[in-house]
């Protein structure tokens, strides 16, 4: 039986949520040249993966914090359905975080009904530097709430990620990463053995990666 990793990125991989193109990199909207891509918002659309993920945070969210949250925070946009669902399977409010402040009308940053001094789960569909969701994280603590910790579906397990989320005292549990993606990517022969090499110098450092070509 697969553990909880290893089944999340056979299915991302299986509905193509995650693309591997080692020898035709993918262009990232910072610029970035990538050997991957992940859309996670593609798991919505195929019930059974959809269940797998949201049986998968709210298992997590229930072992990590048991009966302590009062409600539960998407980050907008890829992880507003996603937290809905958790949300809901939970029995708590839902509120999601906008990238920026809406602007017009109420002008709101944080959507949804959220009380000060709640203890609040943040829900996040892909980690990559991190910048984006501690950014949320950072929205919900000035709103005066209790941020207990961040559940999402992946991460690329880049070392500046990691020190963020340490730097902000923000604990991170994900159902799968990078690494147990490659390897199963490479068991179901859906990458080259060789590839594995070059996926793991891409993420040595991403920023650079074949820029000059």
């Amino acid at each position: 039986m697969k553990t909880v990793d290893r089944l999340v990125a056979e299915k991302l991989l299986a509905i193509k949520a995650v693309k591997l193109q080692p020898n035709n990199p993918f262009t990232w909207a910072s610029g970035w040249k990538s050997p991957i891509y992940c859309d996670n918002r593609k798991t919505l659309a195929y019930p059974e993966v959809r269940t797998i993920i949201k049986t998968g945070l709210v298992s997590a969210i229930q072992r990590l914090y048991g009966g302590k949250i009062d409600a539960i925070a998407g980050v907008a946009t890829g992880a507003i359905a996603q937290g809905a669902l958790v949300a809901d399977a939970l029995g708590v409010p839902f509120c999601y975080v906008r990238s920026a402040p809406k602007d017009h009308g109420m002008g709101n940053l944080i959507e949804g009904q959220i009380q000060e001094g709640w203890n609040v789960v943040v829900v996040e569909d892909l980690i990559s530097t991190g910048m984006s969701s501690l950014k949320a994280v950072a929205a919900l603590r000035d709103a005066k709430v209790n941020v207990l910790g961040m559940v999402a579906i992946f991460t690329y397990q880049f070392p500046q990620a990691q020190k963020a989320f340490e730097e902000a005292g923000v604990t991170l549990h994900t159902l799968s990463n990078y690494t147990e993606l490659t390897a199963e990517a490479a068991e179901l022969d859906y990458i080259k053995a060789e590839d594995i090499e070059v996926l793991k110098e891409w993420r040595s450092n991403p920023s650079e990666w074949k820029q000059d070509k």
